[in-house]
């Protein structure tokens, strides 16, 4: 049986279908046929409501299994995350990728609707692999927010990728990798 992921996608009007995609694609083409990624997309992409995704995002996780493994991008990534440390999963996290997720709190940006947060660590079930992936040319969420996470989250694998842009220039390959290792 394949292993599960769930990809959560970013903001703005399009990005399932034209944007993230390119990301699912890339990281399906590196995993291989051993995993099978859900993809679902978010309500009101193009202007996202925390209250909303939570919902939908807990209704996604009611569909894993024990080991499924997380991976949020952008404005996805940082509702992810935040919804799994208001309320973890019943099943097993096999891990957690954030890709260019902004930081919510001090340093990062400011949100009317998700909390500041500094507990990320207390709040995950104990020896829940995490990894933070940002490009070094992302021009939309400052490389500086993946720090703040790193901070927040000490045991977080950090991976600053040179040369790459907000969507990684399209290119999972280094996720996939570490998605392997989980193995």
């Amino acid at each position: 049986m394949a292993k599960q992921i769930l990809f959560v996608q970013g903001a703005g009007e399009g990005v399932h279908a034209c944007w993230d995609g390119k990301l699912v694609a890339s990281l399906e083409r590196e995993l291989g046929e051993s995993y099978a990624v859900r993809y679902p997309p978010m309500p009101g992409e193009d202007d996202p409501d925390y209250a909303a995704w939570r919902a939908a995002l807990i209704g996604e996780f009611d569909l894993l299994e024990d080991g499924a493994i997380l991976v949020g991008h952008s404005i996805g990534g940082t509702i992810l995350i935040h919804v799994l440390a208001e309320q973890p999963p019943r099943f097993r996290l096999g891990g957690l990728f954030l890709i260019a997720a902004p930081f919510i709190g001090e340093g990062g940006w400011p949100s009317d609707d998700i909390d500041d947060r500094k507990d990320f660590s207390e709040r995950f079930p104990p020896g829940v692999r995490v990894y933070l992936y940002h490009g070094a040319d992302d021009d939309i969420v400052p490389s500086a927010h993946v720090h703040l996470y790193a901070k927040a989250i000490p045991h977080a694998t950090v991976r600053t990728l040179e040369g790459r842009d907000h969507q990684l220039n399209d290119d999972m390959s280094e996720v996939a990798r570490d998605i392997r290792l989980l193995d």
